[in-house]
């Protein structure tokens, strides 16, 4: 592979469709990832190829244009989070039209930008099904990984949940079990409160209510979760 400074665009799509493999559109689809355009491109390989760009947003905006599956999980790899701003996260997330690609851009990108947590109350209140769920797919994140919040800053979602609970959309009551369910697993403190708000859901009116807190409070007192927050 070549070094960082000699790679272009025109090299990336080259090395796209090196690596396509068509026959495994098919298993995308019947996971929910039907983008418009995609060469079939593994999420491994993808992590290689953008591990050798690094962080590029110049070539990250192409790449975004490009509009197929691989260029754009690449542009949310190499954006850089520092320099992103809010008008760009926000024509990005409009743009959002499966699970997959609003999921990688929170996990690679926006769960790192100055943004964050603005971004987790603007979402999480709008009606757009991706945009939604980008907003408690960034909660699920920041509850697994940022470190520097405290239990009181996390405690704050959780209103935030129960709001949403009654959406019966799959890729929102999804997004917010997880986020849910990442709050519980953080640590034996937040474990009891997720609980907690999972019982206060489970009495809500409602199919997508009962199922995000039926499925949080089996994992979050399941014996595994509970050994290991109780060792921390």
């Amino acid at each position: 592979m070549k070094s960082k400074k000699s790679i272009l665009y025109e090299d990336i799509i080259q090395m796209l469709e090196e690596n396509a493999d068509p026959k495994s559109l098919a298993g995308m689809a019947r996971a929910g990832i039907t983008p418009e355009q995609a060469y079939g491109v593994k999420i491994p390989v993808l992590r290689k190829i953008a591990k050798n760009l690094g962080r590029n947003s110049d070539l990250a905006k192409q790449l975004w244009a490009r509009n197929t599956r691989e260029t754009r999980i690449l542009a949310c790899m190499i954006e850089d989070p520092k320099t992103i701003t809010e008008e760009q996260m926000e024509n990005w997330v409009m743009e959002f039209d499966y699970w997959e690609i609003c999921d990688q851009c929170i996990m690679n990108l926006f769960d790192r930008t100055v943004f964050t947590n603005k971004k987790i109350f603007e979402w999480t209140k709008r009606e757009e099904e991706y945009v939604k769920r980008a907003g408690f797919a960034l909660i699920a994140r920041v509850a697994w990984s940022d470190k520097s919040k405290s239990n009181e800053e996390i405690l704050e979602f959780l209103p935030i949940i129960i709001r949403e609970a009654n959406d019966e959309r799959n890729m929102v009551k999804k997004a917010v079990n997880w986020a849910l369910r990442q709050i519980g697993k953080r640590n034996i403190i937040l474990n009891k409160e997720a609980v907690k708000i999972a019982k206060e859901i489970l009495n809500l009116e409602s199919k997508s209510a009962k199922w995000i807190a039926t499925d949080a409070i089996k994992e979050l007192t399941s014996e595994a979760v509970l050994k290991r927050l109780n060792k921390q």
